[in-house]
């Protein structure tokens, strides 16, 4: 059969086209008689070398930021645990100072020789979509994780969709806050937190959020704007200089990491009770925030999901596959609706 795909191993083994993706990707979940039907077609057909039953390997790497963002740290788990369980595949992760366009540009650059695919949680700016152009360019498989690049023709970008992040941010606190957030004559004052603007996901979500406040909230406005570089110690520094310099604040809004700190604060002043706490990521700090009352909402994106798409991605582009990715569902988590386990 002249250039089998994954639909024609499924057809043949009589099996769904996940199952063939797992057995290929060594992932559990697949019996042995059926990981055997699946290999035997796969090779019956010519999509697997007569005598290998399996599939090159494949290097890849994660490029992350250092740092104390929680979120960074499960993204950085789950590719150890994921990559653990796809013996053909080897994933590391690589870590880069925060926020630096030229440490990132030249990390990814290092790993050229060493990886068939590098996801990386990007940082927007000339320096670094240049270095991927140059990795594409190279035909390395790349693919952006929870904030990408603009214009820089990659695999894709694996993430939420940040502008609605933030406009769903905004309507919560809107609404949280009540009837006053929409009279103008009553305005209320909200602080904004993002990890860094060089962030295109920080920057869309500034944007949504700005957006829905103008459209529909007109009783609230922005009177603290703050980047904290996902560091808790920043964010706790300026939570306590924004309580001085506008006690009467009705709402916080942290568009990055760093919510450990502000959190911090709110409880140490007594302020957690009345003000109204928005934020990202079902940590397992922020888990017990919502607990407490100190955090009102967080909105999710499924680090294991993220990292899970990512690799499957790669793999299969590396392979030379075909595959559809699944992007992440947005989901706003309150206390009352806490996932078990």
């Amino acid at each position: 059969m002249p250039n089998p795909t994954l639909a024609d191993v499924a057809l043949r083994a009589n099996v769904s086209l996940a199952t063939v993706d797992r057995v290929l990707n060594d992932r559990s979940g697949v019996s042995d008689r059926t990981r055997a039907r699946v290999l035997s077609a796969a090779t019956d057909i010519g999509y697997l070398e007569t005598g290998t039953a399996t599939l090159a390997p494949v290097r890849l790497a994660f490029v992350l930021p250092e740092g104390t963002n929680a979120f960074v740290h499960e993204l950085a788990r789950h590719v150890t645990e994921q990559s653990g369980l796809m013996e053909q595949v080897s994933a590391s992760v690589e870590r880069v100072t925060g926020f630096d366009p030229v440490a990132l540009a030249e990390k990814i650059a290092a790993l050229r020789s060493e990886v068939d695919g590098i996801a990386m949680l990007a940082v927007d700016h000339p320096i670094v979509r240049e270095a991927v152009r140059s990795l594409v360019a190279d035909g390395k498989a790349v693919t952006t994780i929870g904030s990408d690049v603009r214009t820089v023709d990659h695999l894709g970008y694996i993430g939420i969709d940040d502008m609605q992040a933030g406009r769903l941010a905004g309507y919560l606190i809107g609404r949280l806050t009540g009837a006053e957030s929409r009279r103008e004559e009553h305005p209320g004052k909200v602080a904004f937190f993002a990890g860094s603007l060089s962030y295109r996901g920080h920057q869309e979500r500034e944007m949504g959020f700005r957006q829905i406040l103008r459209e529909e909230f007109g009783g609230l406005t922005i009177a603290a704007h703050r980047e904290v570089q996902d560091s808790r110690a920043l964010a706790e520094t300026e939570m306590e200089a924004i309580l001085r310099e506008h006690p009467d604040i009705v709402a916080v809004y942290n568009a990055g990491g760093g919510t450990a700190g502000i959190a911090a604060v709110l409880e140490r002043t007594g302020r957690a009770e009345d003000i109204t706490f928005i934020a990202h990521d079902l940590t397992d700090g922020n888990t017990s925030f919502l607990l407490r009352g100190t955090l009102d909402a967080v909105i999710d994106q499924n680090a294991r999901h993220e990292v899970r798409e990512a690799l499957t991605t790669l793999v299969h582009a590396v392979r030379g596959t075909a595959y559809r990715m699944v992007p992440p569902r947005l989901q706003i988590v309150f206390r009352e609706n806490l996932p078990s386990g």
